[in-house]
This record gives structure tokens, C-alpha cells and sequence, in this order.
């Protein structure tokens, strides 16, 4: 006989659950093997003087098989309903999770106009994990003023150039 409880699968662990009265005015937490271990435990949690129905306190979904049990979550929270008694929606539920968020990093643009004559303004804003944000304005006022601005690097870029190579065919010369 020892040899055969060796052998035999080992218990299941137990697996913590909340329960509530139908009223929800008193919850306790339990741990259970199987289904009929949480009807028992939960039975005699919310002092029910007969057998109890567990339901899911969510959405009212009956827990009556063994299969649906052990597709329960461990913290999932039942209600123990007495012969009689209904499941009614809970304003405030203690089995609401919040979302589980699959972005890490969101980027929008946004294209504005302030004034007809301006080009446009460009938001950036950047939000990581849904909580941090930040943004950045890049305004384009006038067409002139950008014009002004990309002649004024133009001419730093073609007057550097030019050095460069004056540079180069100097020392080019006296090289040869």
C-alpha cells in the first residue's frame, strides 16, 4: 500500500480563492483542492445552513463542474449563493483587473495651422507604457523666415566647403 501512494499522482496543490455572501457584505479567502473542497470550505465560510451554489461574482457564470474549476484563476472571487438567493451585478467588484496594457511606446503626430500663412506646426508627442508622456512643438511661423534660415545654412555649409578645399589644394601644392 506504501508503494502505491508513491506512485499514485501527488495531490494537487490547493489554490487561494475569494468568496463572498450574495450580498457581498462578507468576503473571506480560501484555499481548495477541487470543487467539491471550495463548496464545502466556502459553505461553511459564509455560514450557509445548506449547500451552497458558487458562482462567479463578475458575471454570475455557475461553477458547477470539476473541468471549469480548474480553469479558474487563483484569486478569482465567488459567490456562495443559499437556495433562494440570486446573483446581482456589483457597482464595485472586487475581481475587476485592470487591462493588461500591450504597448510599451506610443508616437502620435499632429498637424496644425495657426495662421493661413504659416507653413503649419508639427505636435510630437510621445507616451511610453501609458503613463509617461512628453511632447514637443516644432512651429514653422512663415515661409519667409524658414526660407532665411535654409539660405543662411546654405551659404555656412557652401562657405565651409569652400575653406575645406582651399585648405586641401594648398597643402596639396606644397605636397607636390
Amino acid at each position: 500500500s506504501m508503494t502505491q501512494q508513491l506512485l499514485s499522482s501527488p495531490a494537487p496543490r490547493p489554490r487561494p480563492f475569494r468568496v463572498c455572501n450574495w450580498d457581498r457584505s462578507l468576503r473571506k479567502g480560501i484555499m481548495a483542492h477541487s470543487l467539491t473542497d471550495l463548496l464545502h470550505q466556502a459553505q461553511s465560510a459564509v455560514l450557509a445552513p445548506s449547500p451552497v451554489l458558487l458562482v462567479l461574482d463578475e458575471d454570475g457564470t455557475v461553477v458547477e463542474t470539476e473541468a471549469f474549476f480548474r480553469t479558474l484563476e487563483e484569486g478569482t472571487v465567488l459567490m456562495a449563493l443559499s437556495k433562494g438567493q440570486t446573483w446581482t451585478a456589483s457597482k464595485l467588484s472586487l475581481s475587476r483587473k485592470p487591462p493588461r496594457r500591450i504597448d510599451v511606446a506610443c508616437v502620435t503626430f499632429d498637424l496644425y495651422k495657426t495662421n493661413p500663412r504659416d507653413l503649419g506646426c508639427l505636435n510630437v508627442k510621445a507616451t511610453l507604457y501609458g503613463t509617461y508622456s512628453m511632447s514637443y512643438d516644432l512651429r514653422c511661423y512663415g515661409a519667409k523666415r524658414l526660407m532665411k534660415e535654409a539660405l543662411r545654412w546654405t551659404l555656412f555649409t557652401m562657405q565651409a566647403t569652400g575653406h575645406v578645399l582651399l585648405g586641401t589644394s594648398c597643402y596639396m601644392q606644397q605636397l607636390l
